[in-house]
Order: C-alpha cells, then structure tokens, then sequence
C-alpha cells in the first residue's frame, strides 16, 4: 500500500461538506452535478474529474461491445467477445466502486489506470 497522502491541500471542512457531491461524480453524467453546483470546492471538483474520466471509459467500453455484439455472431468466437465484454463493464464498475469509496470515506486518491488524468479543473 502506498503511504502517500493525496488529501494533502484539501481542506477538511470541504471535505466534509463535500462528500455527497462527490459521490454523485460516479453516477455517468451526473460528474456534472458537484462540478457545476459545488465550484467552491476543491475536493468536488476532484471528484468530478474522476467521475468523468469513468463516464467516458463507460461510453468507449460501450461503443466496443456495440462492435463486438456484431463478431459474437460467428461461431465459436462469440463466447469469448462475450467474456470480453463482460470483464470491460466489470472494470468500468470497479473503477465506479472505488471512486465512490473514495468519495464517501474523504480520500482524493485517483483511480488506478485512469486517475492521473486531468480534464475538470
């Protein structure tokens, strides 16, 4: 486990006023709600940013079971283009899981893979 802190410059009374609008940033387009609504805050803005990064994962793992739903139908391929989509919108609903976690218990630690990302400032 890393020892790093990655609250550090977060204030905690933010934090604390904050964490129901970070939680929302992992319901899809709902990262829009604490980006627009809580512009004050740091920690929501963090969290926004996180959740949108997992909102456009969503819609890329989507747009490649969309094609791979067309190749599962050749035979003895198809369970494996079916396995695969599984394990995509499984990852995409861990990523969501942890930040929420995140959100919820006060940490600003980036998802893995996707977290060092910045598009919301």
């Amino acid at each position: 486990m890393s020892t790093h802190n990655f609250n550090q410059g977060y204030d905690p009374q933010d934090i604390e006023q904050n964490k129901v609008m970070a939680i929302l940033a992992y319901f899809g387009p709902l990262f829009l709600v604490p980006y627009l609504a809580a512009k004050g805050s740091a920690y929501a803005k963090f969290h926004a940013n996180q959740g949108l990064l997992v909102f456009i994962l969503e819609v890329i793992v989507g747009i490649i079971n969309f094609v791979l739903g067309f190749l599962s139908i050749i035979p003895g391929i198809g369970f494996i283009f079916s396995l695969i989509s599984w394990v995509l919108y499984a990852a995409v609903g861990i990523l969501a899981i942890l930040g929420i976690i995140n959100a919820a218990t006060g940490k600003a630690n980036p998802l893995p893979i996707i977290g060092g990302i910045t598009i919301l400032k």
